[in-house]
């Protein structure tokens, strides 16, 4: 019977750090849907959570309460076109890059989230021109690395 008990509680203190571990992880911006990628941004290198599904992308950084400043997730699509963002959901703020290819054709800065949970008039954010990948950083990062339409960012996926 205490044998039982021993590997019940070991089971369950297993359970518990793994649960931490992945709401720690989820908590500071490390990959959540197993793909990675690194982007090099003038000098600095970021690294990136990859939402290359559909599902990955509906999901995006939702729900989630902040965002290391060394990290920011990458939104892979198949083809360019206008690919249209709102911040559902979301718990801070952000900036949004578009890119084609490794060219910038859009950027939004301080991406506000919604005042309320039930704030259903969220403006929608869509490129300028067609992009193939978006880059969702923390606020004012494209401020400080001073980004502009135009510039090139380096993903290695």
């Amino acid at each position: 019977m205490k044998t039982i008990l021993l590997l019940l509680g070991v089971f369950i203190l297993a359970v518990g750090i793994f649960l931490v571990t992945q709401n720690l992880l989820g908590g500071n911006g490390a990959s959540f849907f197993g793909k990675t990628a690194t982007a090099k941004i003038k000098d600095t290198e970021i690294k990136l959570s990859v939402a290359d599904t559909p599902k990955e992308q509906q999901k995006g950084l939702s729900g989630r309460k902040s965002l290391a400043q060394d990290r920011g997730m990458l939104f892979v699509f198949k083809t360019p076109d206008y690919y249209s963002f709102w911040m559902k959901d979301m718990k801070f703020p952000i900036d949004i890059i578009y890119l084609r290819g490794d060219k910038i054709v859009t950027i939004y800065k301080n991406v506000l989230p919604p005042k309320s949970a039930t704030d259903t008039s969220l403006p929608v954010y869509t490129p300028e021109e067609p992009a193939d990948k978006v880059l969702e950083v923390n606020a004012n990062f494209t401020e400080k690395q001073g980004l502009k339409k135009g510039d090139t960012i380096s993903i290695t996926l």
